[in-house]
C-alpha cells in the first residue's frame, strides 16, 4: 500500500503553511514534463547530505517525475521558504543506492521500516535485502545551482 496524496492540493498546502511543518523532510520537486513541456510538482522526502539534496523513486523508472528529469536534468526545488534551481543526477548504481538506505534507517529508522514495509519489505533489513530493493528504485542527487 502506497500513499500518494493529490499533488495539486499538496503542493498549494505547502506553498502555504506546511513547509513550516514539513520542510525539514519533504522538499517540492517540480520538472519540466517530457512531452508537454509544462512544470510539474511533486513533493518528496529528502536527506540534505554534503550540500545536495537526496530523494528517490519507490516507482523505480516508472515515476513521471523520474522519467521527466531524464529527459531535461535542470529542476527547480522548494525546500520550506528556499526555492532555487538544481541539477539532477540520478544514481542507479545499486550498492550507492542500498548504502543511502542504510543511511536512512541510522538516522530514521521508525519511519524509513515503515516506508520500507509498506512498500513490501519485511524481514531483517541487513544489506543484501537492501540491496535487492534497491536494484528495484532509483535514487536522484539535486544539486543547487546558486547558492541558497
Amino acid at each position: 500500500m502506497k500513499f500518494h496524496p493529490p499533488n495539486r492540493q499538496f503542493t498549494l498546502l505547502y506553498r502555504r503553511f506546511l513547509y513550516r511543518l514539513a520542510g525539514k523532510g519533504v522538499l517540492l520537486l517540480t520538472t519540466r514534463g517530457r512531452k508537454t513541456g509544462n512544470p510539474h510538482t511533486i513533493g518528496l522526502q529528502y536527506e540534505f547530505i554534503n550540500g545536495c539534496y537526496y530523494v528517490g523513486s519507490a516507482a523505480g523508472d516508472r515515476s513521471d517525475w523520474y522519467r521527466n528529469l531524464l529527459a531535461d536534468p535542470c529542476v527547480t526545488v522548494e525546500v520550506g521558504a528556499h526555492h532555487f534551481k538544481a541539477k539532477a543526477e540520478p544514481v542507479i548504481d545499486p550498492e550507492r543506492i542500498a548504502a543511502f538506505l542504510e543511511f536512512r534507517l541510522k538516522k530514521r529508522p521508525l519511519m524509513i521500516r515503515l516506508i520500507l514495509s509498506m512498500d513490501g519489505l519485511k524481514g531483517r533489513l541487513d544489506h543484501e535485502a537492501l540491496l535487492d530493493y534497491a536494484r528495484k528504485i532509483r535514487l536522484i542527487i539535486l544539486k543547487p545551482l546558486q547558492s541558497q
